[in-house]
Order: C-alpha cells, then structure tokens, then sequence
C-alpha cells in the first residue's frame, strides 16, 4: 500500500480533499489525500502504488484547475498520516482506503487500457435509457462550461462523447460530475478520451 505520495501544488483554495481524490483516481486508486493546513495551496495525495503515482505526476502535472497549473512532485513521505483521535483538522484529509469509487480495483480492469491524459474529450459511461443528449449537454454546462460537440456510441446507447470548450473545463466537469447520480441507479462515470467528436 505504500504509494509514493505526490505534493500537489494546486494553487486555489477551492480544491478540496474530495476533487484531489477524482481527479487523481483517473490514473490510479487514491488512497489518501491531505491539503496542508498551512500552505492550502499544497496537497499529498497517496496512490495505491508507485506506478499509479507515476502515471498522475506525467498525465497531470502541468495541466489547469482553477485557472493555475497543477505542479506535481514526489513527496518525502511515503504514506500520508491521518489526525489523531480528537485532532482538529478541518476536513482536510480524507482516507478513501475503501472508497467503492476506485477505478482499478478489479486486476485485468479494461479501465487499465483506458488511461489518456486530459483531454477536452470526456467519456461518458453507465447512462441510463431515459437520459437524453439534451439532458447530458444540459448538466455539462451547468458548472459553466461549454459543450461543443456530443455523441451516443452507435452500438452503446449506455456511452457517449463529450467535448468540452477546453482542457481546463474538461478537467472540471470530470471532477464536479464524476458519479453523478441520474437515476434508476446509474452513477455517471467520466474519463478523459483520446478520441474526438
């Protein structure tokens, strides 16, 4: 379980424990995430392993999130460590040791074969008949964001594309809509694709 932890200097107040936690667990399960106390800017966010670490230090370092540049790092710290009983830590770190949302728990997962940096692409899953593409454009561009292009899988009605107006807004609406419930059970899943529409 001992990920290497990568320092995240995200640059806002605004991202929080669980935005770091879906964001990264695009490319691997996210174990643990702490947003420093005193540098609110900076984050250690532990990945399952290693590789997983790896593979979100080169997809995402670099890339916008509120406007600033996520800059990634390997951390010291080999694990990150939870409060202590009775500590304050104002819901700055969160374990997600158990969280049902991490992608890569199944060995042989086709999600291992599906890892593209962020893109203005998204790929849409588990959608249920009765939502619509009107319906879907209509929740991308609620945060803002703007939808240029959309299209249902020709052979899977459950998939579709998504194009957002850019990377950066790509990466939001993974990060707000990411198991978004639509009802009749079905929880949004979001990825970046390669492909465009």
């Amino acid at each position: 379980m001992d990920g290497i932890v990568p320092d995240i200097a995200v640059g806002t107040k605004r991202v929080t424990p669980q935005s770091l936690f879906i964001l990264f667990g695009v490319y691997g399960d996210v174990q643990r995430v702490k947003i420093l106390f005193n540098k609110k800017e900076n984050a250690l966010v532990q990945m399952a392993d290693g590789n997983q670490a790896q593979l979100a230090m080169s997809h995402l370092n670099g890339h916008k999130l509120h406007g600033k540049p996520i800059r990634i790092t390997l951390s010291k710290h080999q694990n990150v460590q939870l409060p202590r009983e009775g500590q304050e830590d104002q819901g700055l770190t969160k374990d997600y040791g158990n969280s049902p949302l991490h992608r890569f728990k199944k060995p042989g997962s086709k999600n291992f074969q599906n890892i593209f940096p962020p893109s203005a692409t998204l790929h849409l899953s588990n959608i249920p008949p009765s939502v619509s593409e009107e319906d879907l454009k209509v929740l991308f561009s609620s945060n803002g964001g703007v939808v240029k292009g959309f299209k249902f899988f020709q052979k899977d009605r459950k998939m579709a594309l998504i194009q957002m107006g850019s990377v950066e807004e790509a990466v939001q609406a993974l990060i707000d809509l990411h198991n978004h419930d639509l009802g009749e059970n079905h929880h949004l899943r979001v990825s970046f694709s390669k492909s465009t529409i």
